[in-house]
Order: C-alpha cells, then structure tokens, then sequence
C-alpha cells in the first residue's frame, strides 16, 4: 500500500475515532442532563398537584377530577394517588410513548425517567401521595435531534479537514513524487537535480540525491574534455585547429558517396607559395603565425556554409569542402584578399605568395577524378607569379535553377504525395535488426526520378517547407509499422522542431496511432539538436510519453556538448561516419570512440555506428562498445532484434 494511501487511511481513522468518541460523550451527557430534568419536572409537577389537591375538598369526585385534568394533558406516562396506607387510591397511566425516534437508538440510548412524589394533606393529616412520572419521548426526540447535528457537523467538519488533508498531503507528496522521478531517472541513466524541499527529512535526501548527480555530472564532463582532447588530437591539425588530411579526406568521401549528401558542391585547394622559405628567414615562429592566420581564413569561409569544412592537407596546402556552392567564386576571392591582407601584415615577403584552386563536384564523382582536376588547377596557379587562382572545369544537372522553381516542385510532390521512404538495415552486433532506417525520397516530376534528400532538403530548409516534408515522412512511417515492419527510423530536420505547430502536429499524428509509437524511431541531426537546444528539448519532452525512441544522427563533432543529453530522455546515438571511416586502422579514432561509447552507454544510451563501408571496419566496432550499424557493410538479415 502507498504512502500516501496509508496517510489518508490513518487521516480517516483518527477523525472516526475522534468522532466516534465526542459522539458517545456527547449523547450520555445529554442522556444525563435530560434524566436531570425529567426528575425535577416530574417532583416540580407532583408538588404542584399535591398542593392544588390539599387546598380543596378531598370527596374522591374531586380529587380524581383534579388527577385527571393533569394527566389528560398529555405529557405524563402514570399519576398516581396512594394513601397513607400504600392503597392505590387513583391511578392514570398510558403506555410508553418514543414518537418517531428508532427502537434501537431508545435501547442503546434508554432515558429513565425518575418519579416525582409529593404529599397531600388534609388539615394537619396526611391524606396521601402523589406519584408523578413524565413521558420520556420529548427527551428522546432531543436526544434525537442532537445526535442528527452532531452527525451532520461532523460531515461538514469531515469534509472540510478532509479537503485541508489532501491540500497538505498534496504538499507532502510533491517533494517526495520529486525524490521518487529523480531516483527512477537516475535508474534510467537521465540525471536530473530537483528543487530542495523545505521539509527537512526529505530536504536531506533531495540534497543528497543532488550531490550525486552533481558529483556524476563532473565525472561525466571531465570525461568528454578528456575525449574531445584525444577526438582533437586524432582528427585535428594541432597548430591550426582544422581537420588533418586523413579526417578531411573522410569527410570529401562521405560528401560524395552519402545519399543523404548535397548532390554537388565545390572544392578549393590554398597553397602556400614559399613556406619553407619563410620559416628560413623569418624563423619559425613567424611561419607558425602564417599557418594559423591561413587556418583562420579558412574556416571562417567554411563556417560560412552549412556543412562546410576546412583541413590543413599537409605543411603548406589547405582544403575547403563548401557542400551545394557551385560557384564558389566569392569564396576563392575571399581566400586571395586574406593573402593580401597577410602580405600587407609582413607576414610572407616573397613573389610566391600563394595559389588558389577550386573544382565543382557532383554526387558519386570519384575522389581519385576530383583531386586530380583540382592538381591541374592548382599547378596551373602555381606557374604564375604572385597571387593566382585557377579553376578546374566540371559539369553540374540542375533540377531546379531558382527557389521559385523549387518551390513549385516541393509543393507540388507534397500535395500529390510524390514521396516514399527506402530502407537502409540498421543491425546490432549480432546481425539481427535493431530498425531500418527509412530517409525521404521526393519525385520532382511525375515519371521523374527520385531525387535522394541531399537534393532537396537544403532549399526546403530555405523555403520553410521541412515540417511538411517530415510529416509526411513520419505518415509514411506510420504506414510501414502498420503494413508490419518491425521498427522504423525517420530523420527529421533541425529546421522543423524549432516550429511549436510541427511539434503539436506530429505529437497528435503519433497519439493518433500510439500502439505503434514504441516502434517509431525518430532523430535529429547534431547541429540541428546543439543549435538549437532548448526547442530539442520541449521536442524530445513532448514526444517521450508517447513512446517513440528519440536519437541524434551524424554524433560527433560536436562531442564536448554531450553532458547536456544527460536528461532529456534520449534513447541512442548515430556516430558520424567521418569517425567510422578505417575505424579498423586509426588508433586515435579508437581511443575517441571508445570512450564516447563508455560515456555514451553511462547515460543509458545505445551507439550506432554510420555509413561502415566495409567489413574490417564492421569486426572493429563491438571491442569499441558500440551496439549496432550501418551502412553497405551491414548484411541485411530480416531478423528484428528483440
């Protein structure tokens, strides 16, 4: 039984008892006090008649004349007249009167009614005695009458402390209900803190509860500046803070090769002119500055554009991927200003200053095909003097040219419904399916072909047209668990949740059909959920108690902000592919994955690994810690996990 059960119940019984007793006290006083009143009543009244009958002629006419006048009127069970020798002279009686009051109350509550006796004379002579006895029914009908206020003063009094009752065990309950969620989050890895009661033996467990959680929070941050330390060291150039070659060509890779990647983009390559002849002459702090000046240009163009990176190739040559930029022109003239700039600053001092090479690519395009244009590019830079920028030639398919042309094919697939979801098996590390991941397909003309997310989510973000779109993907969804899929997994845009109608949208499409929600999965892209967090977290609030499993997608990047996951009620982790990618043969990616899946797991969260391209890669990931990928490398083997 409950606490709280059990303080009603004890409420209720004391007030009964308390009842119960003030009742029985208060109907044998009043019991008393009426037998008190029908004694001297009853002597009042037989003294009265007895005077009246001593002052008139004592003939048996009168007397019994007189007997009668007083008992006729009602109010007497016998009146009696003895005479000096005990020999009943008159007597008038009737039987016992109770009205309308119970039998059983007259029994358990019997009211005596004691005689009154009064002598008659007749001169100086007794002529006898008068017995007088009082019905009792107008003292039970008192009775009665009070026992029925008390009762009903006690519903009155019963309701109102039972209503002040509740308020103040309401006010117990809240701090304890809040120990009792914070101890079963705790249970479920979510570390929440929780306001400090004012009751004090609760206050000192809430208290204690939330050193614990503070201690764990500390333990967990200094653990992620530790990782994101060994994710630096193994991904980042240590002097300027951009990607190394090896990460950088990783993410070129998942840039064209990911269905989910922008169709086309650009890539530019910075060469330092004459760097090994400045770290001569100037010394190698001078070049150091160069570097990180020429690491700073760099990613300040890259953070211009979403999805953008920068790298530090190798000693002199710096790379910037700029995802859906064909024509990056601004950009090459922007990196050709900073040269200038750095020139003006005395920072390079010779005719070799530096050259600039940009490519468009398109999705599938060969790594080996793009490199080898942006070379030709960059040696033809190089073979001028001074500043120099040249460009590598490269087709690019349009489908659309022009947001208004976009927007008419957005709108027209969503209201025709020219949208599917395809499936990708998201298994665990025995093989078996944990989900299939199901991205949004869109066919821009009826007929046409079905353009990969990559295509037309960006220009749907621009337009404001992701939360139809994700809806739509979760309708579809919805569809697929019905039809009999086990589980499902849907992307959703960053765009969308920072909308409170798509939020209330979605949250009655899915309790429209709860009995499905346990099998929905849906997640969020990290720089969507970092971004912008706390409409993240009314995201993830509103949709939990539904059921559905809540994840972030492309995890990694931004790994420092981990402790912020910690309880807002997630259920698992995609890493990004970028991080994945040679898993098998780079330690210091090792050693980083590792500890996020440590982490990761500390808060009761599943890791899945993205975009595995081959089988090497696939056997590393259980010793890492991770519960599941995919990816081409992951078999599809119809088994749903249970």
């Amino acid at each position: 039984m409950s606490l709280f059960r059990q303080l009603w119940l004890a409420v209720i019984a004391s007030t009964i008892i308390a009842f119960a007793g003030s009742f029985v006290v208060s109907m044998l006083t009043a019991r008393h006090y009426l037998e008190q009143q029908l004694a001297i009543k009853n002597n009042d009244n037989a003294s009265s008649l007895a005077l009246s009958m001593s002052q008139l002629d004592k003939d048996p006419v009168t007397v019994e004349l007189q007997v009668a006048a007083v008992f006729d009127s009602g109010q007497y069970e016998h009146v009696r007249l003895v005479g000096p020798d005990g020999k009943l002279m008159i007597e008038k009686s009737s039987p016992p009167m109770a009205g309308d009051v119970p039998a059983w109350f007259i029994r358990v509550f019997p009211i005596k009614s004691q005689a009154g006796q009064a002598q008659v004379s007749s001169g100086w002579t007794q002529f006898g005695t008068v017995e007088l006895v009082s019905h009792s029914q107008f003292a039970y009908k008192e009775l009665w009458d009070g026992a029925w206020h008390l009762i009903v003063w006690f519903i009155i009094g019963g309701g109102f402390m039972g209503f002040l009752g509740m308020q103040i065990l309401r006010r117990i309950k809240r701090p304890l209900d809040a120990v009792v969620g914070q101890a079963q989050a705790i249970s479920e890895r979510r570390f929440i803190n929780i306001p400090e009661p004012s009751t004090p033996e609760l206050k000192s467990v809430a208290s204690a509860m939330n050193a614990m959680v503070d201690r764990l929070k500390t333990i967990f941050a200094e653990e992620a500046a530790r990782l994101e330390q060994v994710r630096r060291e193994a991904t980042q150039d240590g002097l300027t803070g951009l990607a190394n070659r090896a990460f950088f060509m990783n993410q070129l890779h998942a840039a064209l090769n990911d269905d989910d990647a922008s169709p086309n983009g650009s890539l530019l390559m910075l060469r330092l002119g004459d760097l090994a002849g400045i770290n001569k002459r100037a010394g190698r702090e001078a070049a150091d500055e160069l570097l990180r000046r020429t690491g700073t240009l760099i990613a300040t163009l890259a953070s211009g554009t979403s999805g953008g990176a920068a790298a530090r190739l190798n000693g002199a040559d710096f790379a910037l991927l700029l995802p859906g930029i064909q024509n990056p022109t601004h950009q090459a003239e922007s990196m050709l200003t900073g040269l200038r700039d750095l020139v003006s600053a005395g920072l390079i001092d010779s005719e070799r200053v530096g050259y600039v090479a940009s490519g468009v690519y398109q999705h599938g395009q060969g790594i080996g095909a793009l490199l080898s244009s942006l070379d030709t590019a960059l040696a033809s830079a190089e073979n001028q003097s001074g500043l120099a920028w040249c460009s590598a030639e490269s087709g690019c398919e349009q489908h659309a040219t022009s947001s208004a042309d976009w927007r008419k094919v957005l709108e027209s697939a969503i209201q025709t419904q020219r949208l599917r979801l395809i499936e990708f098996p998201v298994a665990n590390n025995g093989g078996d399916i944990m989900h299939l991941e199901c991205p949004l397909r869109l066919q821009a003309t009826e007929n046409g072909e079905w353009l990969a997310a990559g295509s037309f989510m960006p220009m749907a973000s621009r337009l404001s047209l992701t939360t139809e779109l994700d809806l739509a993907a979760t309708r579809l969804a919805l569809e697929r668990i019905a039809a009999g899929i086990p589980a499902v997994a849907v992307n959703l845009s960053g765009e969308s949740i920072l909308v409170a109608s798509f939020r209330d949208r979605l949250q009655a499409m899915i309790a429209d059909k709860k009995e499905l929600a346990p099998r929905l999965w849906l997640e969020v892209a990290e720089v969507g959920a970092f971004q912008h967090f706390a409409e993240f977290r009314a995201f993830c609030e509103a949709i939990r108690p539904l059921g559905c499993r809540l994840g972030i997608e492309h995890f990694g990047r931004q790994f420092s902000e981990i402790g912020r996951l910690h309880d807002i009620g997630l259920d698992y982790l995609k890493v990004d592919g970028s991080f994945i990618r040679a898993i098998d043969t780079q330690a210091g990616n090792q050693a980083f994955l590792k500890g996020l899946c440590s982490i990761a797991h500390n808060i009761g969260l599943t890791v899945i690994a993205e975009n595995v391209q081959s089988a090497g890669e696939l056997a590393a990931l259980p010793e890492l810690g991770f519960d599941g990928a995919t990816g081409p490398a992951v078999p599809r083997k119809m088994n749903p996990a249970n």
